[in-house]
């Protein structure tokens, strides 16, 4: 496994709130540096591919079969 940054555990939050802290943390990396998130939030399996997608972080790493959810984001450019 590549080597993890930060990790954040959102288990238990809902809709936005994954999204925003995912946003809020990966402001502190540098590019290329991961996040590793956890969550059971039915609504991230769409959200953070769409996040990654449209802020142009690469989603390395999608695990949803069962829960918690594992996401393991790089950042990119912004």
């Amino acid at each position: 496994m590549k080597k993890i940054n930060i990790m954040l555990n959102l288990i238990g939050l809902r809709c936005p709130e994954p999204i925003m802290i995912i946003r809020k943390n990966i402001r502190k990396i540098k590019k290329n540096e991961t996040i590793l998130v956890l969550s059971d939030d039915p609504s991230t399996k769409r959200d953070i591919p769409h996040f990654c997608n449209f802020m142009e972080h690469q989603l390395i790493e999608c695990l949803t079969s069962i829960k918690p959810y594992r996401y393991l984001l790089k950042k990119g450019i912004y």
